[in-house]
């Protein structure tokens, strides 16, 4: 794409202002962690004597390496089974054009608008029924339910954008439709799939409502779902709030800040196709 010099420049304005933006509600927070446990943060304003033991009291208080034992745990559970069946899912509709597609497409189609809100008590009665409340598998088995429409059309749109004559030479060269996902689909899905874990990582990671209405104990939460306990600990010591809810956000940035090219790359690709 051809731009002049003056969209060049207002572009570049416009990034540093939504960098800005995105920023600055971050820098309030560090300052308010920083300031002494005891005082309400007044504004945006860089402490004198900056208190960064307040993220060792957090760390410590908050019971973070057991909240990070069960986040991994819950994620462990919820993103390679997610990718696995919307991968498989989404070659059957986009690739194989089944019987019957059409009617599947529309039904998570319905799905995507569904509110989450909506449905979280019939969730709970479900989850009560199979005996599993205040496990981790109340989190893992309803996620992975509620990510299934968005990750299969994902692929599905991923599939549907892989020229046929590919498919057709496997096939005349003996190649199974196993053979032909592995050897062939997935290593072209790569950056659809980078992108869909990382969506399925952060949702999993910030999920808050679902451990707070299913496990009642705190350590058994993601990190996000302990938040509202650690909230409810130290509301008048809103310096370790600050910090704990830093500590929880500090993962997630640092996966985006890695995997922000795949990440980037997969939304290209969509574009592209689109």
């Amino acid at each position: 794409m051809v731009v002049n010099k003056a969209e060049a420049v207002i572009g570049r304005v416009v990034l540093v202002l939504v960098l800005i933006l995105t920023l600055l509600p971050l820098a309030g927070m560090l300052s308010g962690a920083l300031q002494p446990a005891d005082r309400i943060p007044d504004g945006f304003s860089w402490p004198s004597d900056p208190q960064w033991g307040n993220f060792a009291v957090a760390f410590r208080t908050a019971h973070v390496w057991q909240l990070l034992g069960s986040s991994t745990l819950i994620i462990l559970g919820v993103v390679p089974l997610s990718l696995l069946l919307s991968t498989l899912a989404g070659y059957a509709l986009g690739n194989l054009r089944i019987r019957g597609g059409g009617f599947v497409f529309a039904l998570l189609l319905l799905g995507l608008t569904i509110p989450f809100e909506a449905i979280i008590i019939p969730i709970y009665y479900e989850i009560t029924a199979m005996g599993l409340l205040n496990t981790q598998w109340a989190i893992i088995l309803p996620l992975i339910g509620l990510y299934m429409p968005f990750s299969i059309l994902w692929m599905r749109a991923h599939f549907a954008g892989v020229p046929t004559e590919l498919s057709e030479a496997a096939r005349i060269d003996g190649a199974g439709i196993f053979q032909e996902i592995r050897r062939i689909q997935l290593p072209l899905a790569m950056p659809a799939l980078s992108a869909l874990a990382i969506l399925l990582f952060l949702w999993t990671w910030n999920q808050f409502l679902l451990p707070l209405v299913l496990v009642d104990d705190p350590d058994k939460r993601t990190m996000a779902g302990a938040l509202g306990a650690f909230q409810g600990q130290y509301l008048n010591q809103l310096p370790l709030l600050f910090a704990g809810a830093l500590i929880i956000m500090l993962p997630t940035i640092v996966i985006y800040a890695v995997f922000q090219r795949q990440f980037i790359k997969a939304l290209l690709q969509g574009a592209v196709k689109g």
